[in-house]
Order: C-alpha cells, then sequence, then structure tokens
C-alpha cells in the first residue's frame, strides 16, 4: 500500500493522506495532481511515475509530493513547486533539503481542528468570491476551468445547479487523470454562490471535499451536504454516501422525490442561452479589444450569484409579506419554470427554511 515517507512537521496528523494525495488508479498514468480535504485543511499533491530497473519496486516507482493549507484558494501559487520536487523525489529519492527550505519559508499555523476556527465562515465563500479567485484558478488551469466545465456539462450544469443549491451530496465519479475532475468539483460549488446577508445561517455549508476514496467512507457516513470526486467505481454502489452520482456526462440520483431536477425544462434552456450569449459577447468584446480585464470565469460565477440572489431576495420578499403567497409570476421573475420547477421551488423553501406558500396548481389536462 502506500505510506507517507516524510513530512514535516513530524507531529501532524496525517492519517489517511497517503491514499488522498495518491488516486486509485494513478499507476495506469504519468502525471497528475489532486486536491483533497485533510480535516480542516485542504492539499495539493502532485503525482509522478517513474519506470525503474528494480524487482524490489515491480519496474515503477510511483510519489506524491503534497502541501495543506487552510484554504485552498492559496494551493494553486506552488503547483510549479510540487511538480518539479516530485520529479526530483522519483530520481533522487531522499533528498528533501528543497522541501524543508520551502517548509521553513511559508510554513503557518494550522487552525485547530477542535478550536473556533470551524464555526467561523470558510474564507473561501465570502462574496467577493470571483475578485480574488479566478486569477489563481486560471494559473493552475490556463483554458479557465468554468470554460472547460461549460463545455464539459452543456445544458446538464442547470441541473448541478439546482442539486448544489439544495445542497445535496454530490458525488462525481472518473477514472484518473483526477486533477481535473477536481476543478469541476470547485465549479460545481461555484453554482451556490448566494452573495445576500443573512441568509442561510442554518444551511449546511456547500463543502468542496475533491478528491475522496474508500478510505474516506466513515467520514462521508456523517456529512450532510458535499461535493467530491472519485476514481473508484465501488461508491456507486454505495448509495446512502451521495444523493446525486455523476458518471461522465451523465447526471443521475437514486432518490425518487429528486427525478423531476433530472428534467432540463423551458427555463433551463433559456438560462444556458442567456449565459452563452455573454460568453459569446465578452469573447467579441476581448477580440475588438475592448475589454481585456474581464474574464470568462468572472462572468459564469456571477451570472449564477446573481440567479441566486434574485431568486432568494424574491423569496425573501414573499415570506414577509401580508399574504406570503408564491405565484407563478413570482416563478418566472426569478427565471424558473412555474411548473418545471415546482419541486425545485418546494424543496428549496424546505432547504433554507423560507416560510411562504406555493400556489403553483400542477397542470391539468385541457
Amino acid at each position: 500500500g502506500n505510506m507517507v515517507e516524510w513530512c514535516l512537521p513530524q507531529d501532524i496528523d496525517l492519517e489517511g493522506v497517503e491514499f488522498k494525495s495518491m488516486a486509485s488508479g494513478s499507476h495506469k498514468i504519468q502525471s497528475d495532481f489532486i486536491y483533497f480535504r485533510k480535516g480542516l485543511c485542504f492539499g495539493l499533491a502532485c503525482f509522478a511515475n517513474m519506470p525503474v530497473e528494480s524487482e524490489l519496486e515491480r519496474g515503477a516507482r510511483m510519489k506524491s509530493v503534497g502541501i495543506l493549507s487552510p484554504s485552498y484558494t492559496l494551493l494553486y501559487r506552488y503547483m510549479h513547486f510540487l511538480e518539479n520536487q516530485v520529479r526530483h523525489q522519483l530520481e533522487m529519492p531522499g533528498h528533501y533539503s528543497h522541501l524543508e527550505a520551502f517548509y521553513d519559508d511559508k510554513k503557518g499555523v494550522l487552525p485547530d481542528s477542535k478550536g473556533t476556527d470551524s464555526s467561523r465562515q470558510p474564507v473561501h465563500w465570502l462574496p467577493s468570491i470571483h475578485r480574488y479567485m479566478y486569477p489563481e484558478m486560471k494559473i493552475t488551469h490556463p483554458a479557465g476551468c468554468m470554460s472547460q466545465f461549460i463545455k464539459f456539462f452543456g445544458e446538464q450544469i442547470l441541473v448541478l445547479w439546482k442539486f448544489a443549491l439544495l445542497r445535496k451530496r454530490i458525488l462525481i465519479f472518473s477514472p484518473p487523470p483526477v486533477g481535473v475532475v477536481c476543478y469541476r468539483v470547485y465549479c460545481c460549488c461555484c453554482l451556490a454562490n448566494v452573495s445576500l446577508p443573512g441568509l442561510g445561517g442554518t444551511v449546511p455549508e456547500s463543502k468542496p471535499f475533491f478528491y475522496v476514496n474508500v478510505a474516506d467512507i466513515e467520514m462521508l457516513e456523517t456529512e450532510v451536504s458535499y461535493v467530491a470526486c472519485t476514481t473508484e467505481k465501488i461508491f456507486e454502489e454505495k448509495r446512502d454516501l451521495y444523493d446525486v452520482y455523476v458518471d461522465n456526462q451523465n447526471v443521475k440520483t437514486h432518490h425518487e422525490h429528486l427525478q423531476p431536477l433530472l428534467k432540463i425544462n423551458n427555463a433551463d434552456k433559456e438560462k444556458y442561452r442567456r449565459l452563452n450569449d455573454q460568453r459569446q459577447m465578452l469573447m467579441y468584446s476581448q477580440e475588438v479589444g475592448e475589454d481585456c480585464s474581464s474574464c470568462e470565469e468572472d462572468l459564469f460565477i456571477l451570472f449564477f450569484m446573481e440567479q441566486n440572489n434574485r431568486i432568494f431576495q424574491t423569496l425573501m420578499e414573499v415570506s414577509a409579506s401580508q399574504d406570503k403567497t408564491l405565484t407563478a409570476d413570482h416563478a418566472r421573475g426569478m427565471g424558473l419554470d412555474p411548473q418545471g420547477d415546482r419541486s425545485f421551488l418546494m424543496d428549496l423553501l424546505e432547504v433554507y427554511g423560507i416560510d411562504v406558500m406555493l400556489v403553483i396548481d400542477n397542470p391539468c389536462c385541457t
């Protein structure tokens, strides 16, 4: 099995990290990177695989070099260093001086897992998310992880958007390499951003767990909301661990009451059309040199944040009104389909504890 060969500080609890930092099935690929979660910290590890003439190592030497940080938004900066170091460790095993110097230069105080840090709003979910997160994500993924996400899922992102907003447990399966799939986890969480004050104090945080494997099963059993990815097909059978299972571009759920959310309705198609129109306009403005400061990543996050804000603003206004009645006109005003999004709206009211009465009738035969 995997083992931790070296670490600093030496007294840190790294139980299970040897499996988080090297995705199951990685022996079939040459290199990869992997984001993961360890307690309150996030990790980034770079993996490499080198053929060697050694019976003891069965013809291949595989290593991952990784770091832990309280915030995943900072990890991107060290990707290049980690890629160099894992190559260095493969070629010159046991030489840790560069890693020691790196640790001495960067070390900080990690939050105490038993302390008050866990009750604080995590820094990566502040409303200003789009202002400081994108340049970092773009550097690690030059093609732009958001545009890849949109191209990969197409209209299905509207299905994922609803599940993310409902804080469902979303598990994304893909064979290695897993680095690009970790970005899909991140993009999925970004779909649920809301910047309205005072909303959802009791709602579970949508947690990006990034890569998980069978060693994480016990931890996942206790989670009420998360987004994660895995390379292990066995998870598909463990239905009690997830609400939504994404296999390639196929989004599915075994919960009968969530089945209606899998269907793309007219309002979803209209939202997707608007998103693509905005992307086309952005590309055109960049081509003619009018706007070089905006990027597709900003556009993507703001598109969904404004959509979410509009929904919750309307719901809070209706709940503060005298009759607390939510009508088909309200639904259309929120950019939703009065009929197609009925079950989504009902779930939304329940999850966020919003006190309004839904009077959108089911369609009857004519």
